[in-house]
């Protein structure tokens, strides 16, 4: 999973035609966050194509305001660079699994 800065994530979001994005928001010292990091590295071994994104929120105050974040872990999925749905609640990888895999490329 790649990490973007605040910069990059914009630069990439300005740019719809790149289809679906998952960007996985986080904070480094949030045990939740870390839990679903590592069933969304889970995800990525089955899926290594997904467009899968990860960023520190804490460098993001401009995301974190457009987007109206309200708390972490937080996936957010884009599509043509637009918000479709944020997740915060991350019960199991099988739920993340099902949520992500139409964002697979093959």
């Amino acid at each position: 999973m790649q990490e973007l800065t605040e910069q990059e994530l914009l630069e990439r979001v300005s740019r719809p035609q790149e289809g679906s994005l998952a960007v996985f928001l986080y904070t480094p010292f949030c045990g939740t966050c870390k839990v679903t990091e590592r069933m969304l590295d889970i995800i990525m071994t089955m899926l290594p194509a997904l467009p899968l994104v990860k960023c520190n929120i804490n460098f993001f105050p401009q995301i974190t305001r457009d987007w109206q974040i309200s708390s972490v872990p937080c996936i957010v999925i884009l599509e043509q660079g637009k918000e479709k749905e944020f997740m915060y609640r991350m019960q199991s990888v099988d739920e993340l699994y099902r949520k992500l895999l139409p964002l697979n490329r093959m």
